[in-house]
């Protein structure tokens, strides 16, 4: 009797299904196995039907990166070729489909820092249940494993259930906006002091980038900062108190931050100083018509001897 062998192969290994077609076009993965520095992204990341294109890109490169990376805009911008704004608006793509969530903490030396954190499997990804394949997905892979290319006949996906409420600390979209602060009023709201406050909230993000302001934040905090102007602060003082010493990271809210800050802030009004006494006036020197005599008037004439004596004659 022959001895037999376990580990030999029963049938032939079959070859790649691509392959088998050589005059079809399509894609074919020609692939490697990774043995280290790769990571495992999720197809309902990297096949998402409602994210851009630059959203996957990104969320793929954050999940990519170590813990502690730097992942605030000004770095992604200065990383990659996409700008400010489109970097931004990827990132609230992620944060919206539970990609990424952003938390506010308070560090031992006072400042508030941003911590953001990365996702790779969100609640609508986790609790998702994939139907069969397609029959047109099963007809590019060359038909069943019994040969030839019969049609496979579609099946029904079962119904889905229900996604469960997201616990408290799931990667879920952040609440709805909330109203902004309110801010300090000054005691006179002439247009042109309104004007001036609206000039230096619009000033701001030529200084930092995250302080682009909406419309409706800027008559919202112009008040607050025209009560700092008419305290004789300069608006450079006025910019300097609200630009130094920001958290770093992605503002979610730069507007509430900067209410804030003009509210606790906010200078007291200067010390009283009463009007400076109007200067004594004094006139030019002129002489006399009468005696000669030198005496200061604002007009020439007789001094006041000369018009108090008699004239000559009378």
């Amino acid at each position: 009797m022959d001895t037999q062998h376990p580990s030999a192969p029963s049938r032939a290994r079959s070859r790649i299904a691509g392959h088998d077609h050589p005059n079809r076009g399509g894609l074919i993965h020609d692939n490697s196995r990774h043995t280290a520095r790769f990571t495992v992204i999720g197809n309902h990341l990297a096949q998402h039907a409602d994210l851009s294109l630059l959203a996957i890109g990104l969320g793929t490169h954050i999940q990519s990166l170590p813990p502690g990376a730097r992942i605030d805009i000004k770095s992604l911008a200065a990383r990659f070729p996409e700008g400010v704004a489109r970097i931004a608006a990827a990132l609230r793509e992620l944060e919206k489909h539970g990609y990424l969530r952003r938390e506010r903490l308070r560090v031992p030396d006072g400042r508030i820092v941003t911590r953001t954190i990365s996702c790779n499997q969100p609640p609508a990804a986790r609790h998702h249940r994939p139907g069969h394949e397609s029959t047109d997905r099963a007809r590019e892979r060359g038909g069943d494993r019994r040969g030839g290319d019969r049609p496979v006949r579609p099946a029904t996906a079962p119904a889905p259930a229900p996604d469960p409420a997201p616990a408290p600390n799931d990667c879920a979209p952040g609440p709805r906006r909330k109203a902004l602060p309110a801010v300090p009023s000054p005691s006179c709201s002439a247009p042109a002091l309104l004007q001036a406050a609206a000039d230096v909230l619009a000033d701001l993000r030529r200084h930092d980038t995250r302080l682009l302001l909406s419309t409706a934040d800027t008559t919202h905090l112009a008040p607050g900062v025209a009560a700092w102007l008419e305290r004789d602060v300069t608006p450079a003082a006025v910019r300097r108190a609200l630009t130094e010493g920001l958290p770093e990271g992605l503002l979610r809210r730069p507007a509430a931050l900067l209410a804030h800050r003009l509210t606790a802030l906010l200078p007291p009004p200067p010390p009283f100083v009463p009007p400076a006494p109007e200067p004594r006036v004094r006139h030019p020197f002129q002489n006399c018509d009468g005696c000669e005599r030198v005496f200061r008037s604002p007009e020439p004439g007789r001094c006041r001897d000369c018009r108090a004596a008699p004239r000559e004659g009378a």
